[in-house]
């Protein structure tokens, strides 16, 4: 009975006995019984119950697998506090659209204007901006836990910390915000990558209590890749509360470390607007512009073009370098 210390191991677990009085299995190293003792007790049983059958039906490939592995939670970047940290797709696309909620459309699985190599489709009612704000708030919250686990906050701390009131009208807005980001159906698409779901896995609110309960999916880690995502400056986001299309541009300016001259046109679809007249919206782009220019950022209007300038981010600035640098590396 070559295997007794196993099935101790995995029956004492059962019985309740404490890691600390359980036995080491067999063939097991101290490390690897280490990293066991420091996962959930769920996980162990399941683990200690696959080695199990490991040494009963060895395969060579099973020796190399570092058991820590099967358990590290995936987790979001963890920007700063005055910062929210949001995928590059949200903030080239017309995903959460430069638009005033009453405007909302339902779409059927369309394909939105986005920039680059991303490529958006969405399915549900359309998102605007202030649903971003739902969304990089919620992800705030939730960066510093392993993806998946449950986050809680009281209605009235989130509605304070994206700038609105706890009045009854904002909580119903809160809500609707969160079904719409529950009810949607994304893809998106990144090279390779391709992340497919929807935005919030789901939530649960105590009208009594007014707590909120939003977990996201781990899967959400597939568009925080090491360059597809970008920290946006809280406060100033918050200064353009109501400024639909000053909000988008800000997002979109952020997300690029150097910017090229873009067309007129390119901005309008990118940024979902539904002003359609070239002229119409040229104008509503230069307000934009004179509402961004407190924060550093100005645009000239050449023909068909906008020349964007802003400071880069110390992060973005090192970005540019080390570009330059390999640039110049290559033969």
């Amino acid at each position: 009975m070559g295997f007794s210390k196993n099935t101790a191991s995995l029956q004492s677990l059962e019985k309740g006995q404490s890691m600390t009085e359980a036995k080491k299995p067999q063939g097991m190293s101290a490390e690897q019984w280490e990293d066991i003792k420091n996962i959930p007790f769920e996980m162990r049983k399941r683990l200690l119950s696959m080695w199990e059958g490991m040494q009963k039906n060895p395969a060579p490939d099973f020796e190399t697998i570092p058991l820590v592995a099967i358990s590290t939670p995936a987790q979001l970047p963890l920007w700063p506090e005055a910062a929210r940290g949001t995928p590059n797709s949200f903030l080239r696309s017309a995903l959460f659209a430069a638009i005033q909620g009453k405007t909302r459309r339902l779409l059927k699985g369309e394909t939105i204007a986005s920039q680059g190599n991303y490529s958006v489709a969405f399915r549900g009612e359309q998102l605007d901006q202030s649903d971003l704000d739902t969304w990089e708030q919620a992800a705030h919250l939730v960066k510093s836990q392993p993806l998946g686990n449950i986050c809680m906050f009281h209605g009235n701390a989130f509605l304070k910390a994206i700038g609105r009131s706890n009045g009854k009208a904002n909580y119903k807005w809160l809500n609707d915000s969160l079904e719409r980001l529950v009810a949607c159906a994304v893809v998106i698409k990144c090279g390779k990558k391709v992340f497919t779901g929807s935005l919030v896995s789901s939530f649960v609110r105590d009208d009594d209590t007014r707590l909120f309960k939003v977990t996201l999916d781990p899967d959400t880690l597939k568009l925080f890749g090491s360059c597809d995502w970008s920290s946006i400056e809280w406060a100033e986001r918050l200064a353009l509360k109501g400024k639909p299309l000053a909000l988008w541009l800000h997002g979109y300016i952020a997300s690029h470390a150097a910017l090229i001259p873009v067309k007129v046109e390119t901005l309008r679809d990118l940024s979902g607007s539904r002003t359609q007249a070239k002229k119409h919206f040229t104008t509503a782009l230069k307000r934009a512009f004179a509402e961004l220019a407190p924060f550093g950022i100005t645009a000239a209007f050449e023909g068909d073009l906008v020349l964007i300038q802003k400071t880069p981010t110390a992060t973005q600035a090192r970005h540019l370098i080390q570009k330059k640098t390999t640039r110049k590396k290559k033969p």
